[in-house]
């Protein structure tokens, strides 16, 4: 074994890394913090501010890049912290296991502004199981013609699976796009058919 005094085994790593999440958590240190997920659709960057639930992401968008935008349009103050997230590590873990319909973590829609921001409030509305038309999305929202901006608004929803944008179909029925790949989008949609 080629251990230096200075390395430290895996389990004394992440007990000092919880611990001094916890101690920067109590201190008021972490602006957001975040937790990786596993869940049937991949792995999921969940990321909360004192707010609420501020970004979730797929593995696909690249979770440095996803931490990166964090740091640059909220805070730099961005740390690994799972505890701040267990609340929403249960919720998406009931709501795989077909336990939960609905979710009620806070939200914080920072990320979310104008347009784009009213359709991403609106998204929860739609009642699990059901689905909706970009164009009835956009009739909802006020402007009947602004369907391409409604699916634009659901291609960037920094909060998918808990905001949900997969329950927004092309006016034909088709899937349309999803930032987690057309199969996690179909994987939700069945999931939540089959409830």
């Amino acid at each position: 074994m080629n251990e230096t005094k200075n390395e430290l085994p895996g389990m004394e790593l992440g007990n000092l890394h919880a611990r001094l999440a916890r101690e920067a958590e109590e201190r008021g240190l972490i602006d957001v913090g975040y937790r990786i997920v596993d869940s049937p659709v991949g792995r999921l960057l969940v990321a909360s501010t004192e707010q609420g639930i501020v970004r979730i992401a797929f593995e696909r968008e690249g979770f440095d890049g996803v931490l990166q935008t964090l740091a640059d349009r909220v805070s730099p103050r961005v740390l690994e912290a799972p505890a701040r997230l267990d609340r929403a590590a249960t919720e998406l873990d009931e709501y795989f296991a077909k336990r939960r319909t609905r979710f009620d973590v806070p939200l914080d829609f920072a990320l979310s502004r104008g347009f784009r921001g009213e359709v991403q409030r609106l998204l929860p509305t739609i009642a699990y199981g059901h689905t909706t038309s970009y164009a009835q999305l956009a009739n909802a929202a006020g402007r009947p013609r602004a369907f391409r901006a409604v699916g634009t608004a659901c291609a960037t929803n920094p909060l998918p699976v808990v905001v949900p944008c997969h329950r927004v179909l092309r006016g034909d029925g088709s899937l349309g796009g999803y930032a987690g790949g057309l199969d996690a989008k179909r994987a939700l949609l069945a999931l939540e058919a089959a409830a």
